[in-house]
């Protein structure tokens, strides 16, 4: 049981990580194909050891007020299926909004999850106003900052 915990600690760790490298990919991306950069991600970097297993984990990316937030957490159990019918570690929410969603009191929210699927382990993104569901990468960002434009 105590290496399965290790071994549980170690892939949010990783997770966190890589979620990380996501997102900073994207901007990245963008900004690389632009003479003057719009795009930021906070926090500016995310070194190993930056995760925090027991409170909320946040990253935003912002695009000239046009704002992507994630976040996750760990599940309470090692593994849960409470939310979403693939095993996952880690939880959490996408936030999209602008300064006009925001004078209608709207922010866009979709889930994450890092899930455990048959020795493959991935971020994973779910709406549940239409039960869409797939891979949280640079496209799925991509996407969400197109509705925000």
């Amino acid at each position: 049981m105590l290496r399965r915990a290790r071994e549980i600690e170690d892939f949010r760790q990783r997770a966190a990580s890589e979620i990380y490298s996501i997102c900073a990919g994207f901007v990245n991306s963008i900004n690389e194909l632009l003479t003057d950069p719009v795009m930021e991600l906070d926090p500016p970097s995310f070194p190993p050891g930056t995760f925090q297993d027991d409170s909320p984990n946040l990253m935003q990316i912002n695009a000239r007020g046009r704002i992507l937030q994630v976040a996750f957490s760990s599940t309470a159990e090692l593994v849960s299926t409470e939310d979403f019918r693939v095993p996952y570690i880690l939880s959490g929410t996408v936030r999209a909004f602008n300064q006009e969603l925001l004078d209608k009191d709207i922010i866009e929210e979709q889930l994450i999850f890092y899930t455990l699927e048959h020795q493959k382990k991935m971020w994973r993104f779910f709406d549940a106003r239409t039960y869409r569901s797939g891979p949280f990468d640079q496209e799925y960002l991509v996407s969400l900052m197109e509705q925000l434009v």
